[in-house]
C-alpha cells in the first residue's frame, strides 16, 4: 500500500515578462486564461515529494521564496528543484521552462522498491500503460514507474530519493534550523487536476493504488468532483470533471494555521501577487485557503487545517443544493473563474 505517501510535482512555468497589475479580477482571469505572458513553466509534482519542471525564471523563484519554499541553484538539466522547510526529501516541486504553463506529472512516493514492483504489476494488470524511468532522470531521485490516466494526466510512483542536505533535525531537534521565510510553507500538500473520465480515475486510485475516496460533489447529471487520500489527510489529490484532458487547477502548500494564512495574504498584497480567492474556507475538507497566481499563470494555494481522515470514515457527499457552501464555505457561492480557469 501507499503508506505515508508523499507528493511530488513537476510543473511547466511560462517565460515571464514584467507582469502588469490587473485593474480587475476579470482582467486578471482573462490574462491567465490566454497565457498572460510569453512562455511558461511546467510543474512536475508527486504526493510525498513534489517536483515541478520550469525555467530558471527569477520571478517565479521569487514567488516560491515568498511562499516559503527553499530552492537550490538551477541544475544541469535546466530545471529548478524546490522543497518546503519541513520536508526531508531533496525536492518536492520541479519547475521547467515550457511554451505553456501547466503540469507535466504528479508523483507519489511508495514505501519500498518491492512495493514499487508490486504497483507496476497491478497497473499493468488493470490495463493501463506503464513506462519505466531509470534512476537519475532527476537529480537524487531513484527509478520511477509512470502511467497516463484517461483524464490525460501522468502519474508516477517512486520509492527512493536522496535526503535533503538541509532536512529537519532528527537528534534533539529544534522546530527549525533557521527561521522560515515568506509564508513559511511546511510542505507541498496536494493538487487538483481537471479532465474527463474522473470516475475511471476514481477506480484507478482506489482499486489499483489503495487510495480512499474522502469526499465528492454530485450534480443531477453525475459526479463533478472527487477527493482522494492515501494518508490521514483530507486529500492528497483531487479531480474535477472537465472536457479538456490533462488540465492543472492548482498545487497547494501547507501552512501552520489560520494566522499563517492571514500572514500569507499580507505578503501577497505587499508584493502585488494576483489573488484569485480568499482568505476563506472550504466546506469540502474544511481547509482554510488563499488561491493565487504565479507569474507564469499557474494557480497555487496556501492551505491550513482540514480534518483528519481515517480509512473507516464514511464518505462525505455534497449535492447541487449546497455546492457553493461546499467549495467556499463563507461566501456560499461559486466563483465562475475559479471553476473554469486552468492551465
Amino acid at each position: 500500500m501507499l503508506r505515508h505517501c508523499k507528493p511530488l510535482l513537476v510543473r511547466k512555468q511560462s517565460k515571464s515578462t514584467q507582469q502588469k497589475k490587473a485593474h480587475s479580477a476579470n482582467q486578471q482571469q482573462k490574462n491567465i486564461k490566454h497565457g498572460g505572458n510569453d512562455g511558461s513553466y511546467r510543474c512536475f509534482a508527486s504526493r510525498g515529494d513534489p517536483v515541478a519542471g520550469s525555467r530558471s525564471g527569477r520571478r517565479d523563484q521569487a514567488l516560491c521564496r515568498a511562499a516559503g519554499a527553499q530552492s537550490g541553484p538551477t541544475e544541469a538539466d535546466g530545471r529548478v528543484y524546490l522543497k518546503a522547510f519541513d520536508e526531508f526529501d531533496r525536492h518536492s516541486v520541479v519547475l521547467r521552462q515550457a511554451d505553456q504553463a501547466g503540469i507535466d506529472l504528479f508523483a507519489f512516493k511508495v514505501d519500498s522498491e518491492v512495493s514499487l514492483d508490486g504497483f507496476a504489476a497491478r497497473i499493468t494488470a488493470a490495463g493501463y500503460p506503464l513506462d519505466q524511468i531509470p534512476a537519475g532522470d532527476q537529480p537524487g531521485l531513484g527509478r520511477r514507474i509512470s502511467t497516463t490516466l484517461k483524464s490525460g494526466h501522468r502519474i508516477d510512483l517512486y520509492a527512493t530519493v536522496e535526503r535533503a542536505s538541509d532536512h529537519p533535525e532528527i537528534h534533539n531537534p529544534y522546530i527549525w534550523q533557521r527561521p522560515p521565510h515568506g509564508a513559511a510553507a511546511i510542505r507541498m500538500d496536494h493538487c487538483l487536476l481537471y479532465g474527463p473520465d474522473i470516475l475511471d480515475n476514481l477506480a484507478f486510485f482506489t482499486d489499483v493504488l489503495d487510495f480512499k475516496l474522502t469526499e465528492k460533489i454530485d450534480l443531477p447529471d453525475g459526479t463533478l468532483a472527487i477527493w482522494l487520500s492515501c494518508s490521514n489527510k483530507a486529500h492528497d489529490i483531487a479531480f474535477v470533471k472537465h472536457p479538456e484532458p490533462g488540465k492543472f487547477h492548482h498545487v497547494a502548500f501547507y501552512l501552520e494555521d489560520w494566522n499563517a494564512i492571514g500572514h500569507a495574504a499580507d505578503l501577497m498584497v505587499r508584493v502585488g501577487t494576483p489573488i484569485d480567492m480568499g482568505p476563506t474556507r472550504h466546506g469540502v475538507t474544511r481547509g482554510q485557503t488563499i488561491y493565487f497566481f504565479d507569474p507564469s499563470g499557474n494557480r497555487n494555494e496556501v492551505f491550513a487545517g482540514g480534518y483528519l481522515f481515517y480509512p473507516d470514515d464514511p464518505l462525505r457527499t455534497w449535492d447541487h443544493t449546497e455546492v457553493g457552501r461546499g467549495v467556499f464555505y463563507y461566501e456560499r457561492a461559486l466563483n465562475e473563474a475559479f471553476l473554469t480557469v486552468v492551465t
